[in-house]
């Protein structure tokens, strides 16, 4: 175990899938009380251990609801998003996306700052290496993402005076539902082999550790930074 967040409760906006399950998994096993929030179907994931409650990031009175019920938070993820390949160039498509990935992280932190404003906490959203290139197939996705990377530059020096530190995280192609279709065409998945240095895809726990890095106290001078996880894709 790298990190003991013994003690420290967090939550994880698009805790029930993907990575922010591998995080919420993560930052669970080191101890910390972790409340996992995103849109659930008939039953939660099958993972012990983590308060699963429903939430639509779209809908501030369904975060407010879910922070509620959290007695302090010392670490908030914004993990929940979608992209929508191929579609988003339809103007109402783009809206949604856009709500979604950025609106959708600026409702929960604007939810969750008083709080970890008390706890000296810290926030950590969800970027992509599309923050740092466009995707033909996803202006919405790409477009979100490089807000997301402004966002956390914005909010890290906003929130500093709070003792309050954001931070992101930009995967590369990680091996979650949003890219099985991806992972499944040879050709494309090729692609994306062939550029990645490391050679395959990352996986949801690939990203949990550096997640867990920028909320640890190891990272206690490091704000407003977007840090690359992706097997050396942006650098090829």
């Amino acid at each position: 175990m790298l990190f003991d967040f013994s003690g420290r409760t967090a939550l994880v906006s698009g805790g029930t899938s993907g990575i922010g399950l591998a995080v919420a998994e993560a930052l669970r096993d080191a101890g910390c009380a972790v409340t996992g929030a995103g849109l659930i179907g008939e039953a939660p994931p099958a993972s012990t251990g983590i308060a699963f409650q429903a939430m639509d990031v779209t809908d501030a009175a369904s975060i407010v609801d879910v922070v509620s019920r959290c007695p302090k938070l010392d670490i908030v993820i914004n993990a929940a998003g979608i992209i929508r390949r191929g579609d988003e160039h339809d103007p109402e498509v783009f809206r949604q996306v856009i709500d979604i990935n950025l609106n959708g992280a600026m409702r929960v932190a604007s939810a969750t700052r008083q709080r970890l404003a008390a706890s000296g906490g810290s926030l950590v959203n969800i970027a992509s290496m599309l923050s740092f290139f466009g995707g033909g197939l996803v202006p919405a996705y790409s477009a979100s993402k490089g807000g997301i990377a402004q966002l956390t530059k914005s909010l890290a020096i906003a929130w500093a005076a709070d003792g309050v530190r954001v931070n992101a995280v930009a995967p590369g192609w990680i091996a979650t539902p949003l890219t099985q279709g991806l992972q499944d065409d040879p050709v494309r998945s090729a692609a994306v082999l062939s550029r990645t240095p490391m050679g395959r895809w990352g996986h949801p726990n690939d990203i949990a550790g550096p997640v867990m890095f920028l909320c640890s106290s190891a990272a206690a001078f490091v704000t407003g930074t977007v840090l690359p996880v992706d097997g050396g894709y942006l650098v090829a």
